[in-house]
């Protein structure tokens, strides 16, 4: 599994997090692409989500309009 915190990564445009293996290497997921599926902890519950960008090139998860996605914990099975 592949957890962390988002952040956005000015340099790739992306939002992005950084995980720990199962060797205990911390690693970069490499930029989070419109239409990727995650699951974000929200209030202590995991809920599963689609990252998507809006026209105006800002990125929102789908269904959680205006949530602020810097910080949030996510995770990827």
């Amino acid at each position: 599994m592949k957890q962390g915190t988002l952040f956005y990564d000015r340099k790739s445009d992306r939002y992005n997090f950084h995980y720990t293996d199962e060797d205990g290497d911390k690693r970069d997921y490499g930029g989070i692409h419109c239409g990727e599926v995650f699951e974000f902890k929200l209030n202590d519950i995991w809920v599963p989500a689609r990252v998507e960008m809006g026209m105006d090139n800002q990125w929102y998860l789908v269904g959680l309009p205006g949530l602020r996605l810097d910080g949030l914990e996510v995770r990827q099975k």
